[in-house]
């Protein structure tokens, strides 16, 4: 043990163990009393991860090495409310949210970014251009992306009513970690005849799941569920990959990404033939192809 020990001491002051493969980890203080876990990993043009709903950037565990050896620094940080972040009481409406992400980048001097949102982080993603007119950006990514506008009203017909996100929140504040059971098979295409990923996967997403505050789960669906980004789709400026699958029952690719890739000006939209929600697994390798493709663009 002891000679491992003093072997990988000397690999490191040798230099042996590249700095683009190690990691650091640190808190970035976004607002008084509110700190935001960040993960900072490799070098090269920098690549922001935001999470879905109701995970955290562990979720991205598939997709920071494929990027890290593909020569990018990788930026993964739990959004507040989630993870290892603070969970404060207020603060999930999708302008603090868009700060937040802009206190990361104006703290860590970050330019060139490409922003990758998957899910309700595809809405982080639109409001950060809209808010702060895509400062220090050059590509976006929009996975399985909630935008532009999930809730039913007379100018979405299509949206899905209400009502069934009440039935949600009312889940959720009754047995919030049996609805992320439930939600968590939906979310991965699991059925009697599809069963994508193995029972302790699925019971280790529950848990990363289970581990934001009901607070912000509960406040952060409401945002999601919500906010319409229909005007604000055009102010994304720069090159824009969307990706979706068309077996989503999460969220449905019809009102999201075909109507997102009319409304971006330059933007590829890739359809991922019958995949469900959580693409960042399910289509791991697919996905990650097409990141680095696209990143390296």
């Amino acid at each position: 043990m002891e000679d491992n020990q003093t072997n990988g001491i000397e690999s490191l002051r040798n230099g042996s163990f590249s700095k683009s493969k190690m990691a650091t980890d640190k808190y970035l203080e976004t607002e008084t009393n509110v700190k935001l876990y960040v993960k900072d990993y490799g070098q090269g043009k920098p690549v922001i991860l935001i999470h879905g709903w109701p995970l955290s950037s562990e979720m991205w565990e598939y997709q920071i090495e494929a990027l890290v050896e593909n020569n990018f620094r990788v930026i993964a940080y739990d959004r507040r409310g989630f993870g290892k972040s603070s969970q404060p009481w207020n603060g999930y409406d999708y302008d603090t949210l868009a700060d937040d992400l802009k206190a990361i980048i104006d703290q860590l001097e970050l330019k060139e970014v490409t922003l990758v949102g998957f899910s309700m982080g595809g809405g982080e993603v639109v409001r950060y251009f809209s808010r702060y007119a895509g400062k220090n950006i050059a590509k976006a990514v929009l996975i399985s992306s909630i935008t532009p506008h999930l809730l039913r009203t007379d100018s979405n017909p299509e949206g899905i009513p209400q009502e069934k996100y009440d039935a949600v929140a009312e889940q959720i504040k009754e047995d919030r970690i049996g609805f992320l059971d439930g939600f968590g098979k939906t979310f991965f295409g699991v059925s009697f005849i599809s069963k994508p990923i193995s029972t302790p996967l699925l019971d280790y997403y529950r848990m990363l799941a289970s581990l934001s505050s009901p607070r912000a789960t509960l406040e952060c669906a409401k945002s999601f569920s919500t906010t319409d980004f229909s005007r604000e789709m055009a102010a994304v400026n720069v090159p824009t990959l969307i990706i979706h699958g068309d077996e989503d029952k999460t969220v449905p690719i019809e009102i999201t990404s075909e109507i997102a890739t009319k409304l971006i000006p330059d933007n590829i939209f890739i359809t991922y033939d019958g995949a469900p929600h959580g693409l960042f697994y399910v289509e791991k390798e697919k996905l990650n192809r097409d990141l680095i493709k696209f990143l390296n663009s």
